[in-house]
């Protein structure tokens, strides 16, 4: 069992709260009805298990995780060779350089790309 508690009765929502997409998509989900946890990844710092728990869940390494196009990411880390130890403490210490939203509901998790995504959970 992991580290990040799961419920078929609510979709808990990994998002940046500086993130377009992912008020959209919180708006989508609210005006649709949906029971949402949001956890705001820049006012709740993720743990380095939850962030390898969450790449796990959406079938990724958590290289994959870090959005490479972010300024954040380009100003500071841009064409540095880590190891997935580095990657976690990069959105451990960076989380707004991390992919989001991630949307999970029971053993179903997904990188929300479009507001409306978030029905498919």
């Amino acid at each position: 069992m992991g580290e990040i508690a799961t419920s078929d009765r609510q979709i808990t929502l990994y998002y940046s709260s500086k993130s377009t997409r992912a008020k959209q998509t919180l708006a989508y989900a609210k005006a649709e009805g949906l029971p949402i946890q949001e956890i705001d990844i820049l006012n709740n710092t993720l743990t380095g298990t939850q962030i390898v728990e969450l790449a796990e869940r959406l079938g990724l390494k958590v290289s994959d995780l870090v959005n490479q196009e972010h300024p954040t990411y380009k100003v500071k880390f841009d064409h540095l060779e880590l190891s997935t130890e580095d990657w976690i403490k990069m959105i451990h210490h960076n989380p707004e350089i991390m992919k989001q939203p991630i949307a999970i509901r029971g053993d179903i998790t997904i990188l929300v790309e479009t507001p409306t995504d978030i029905i498919k959970i």
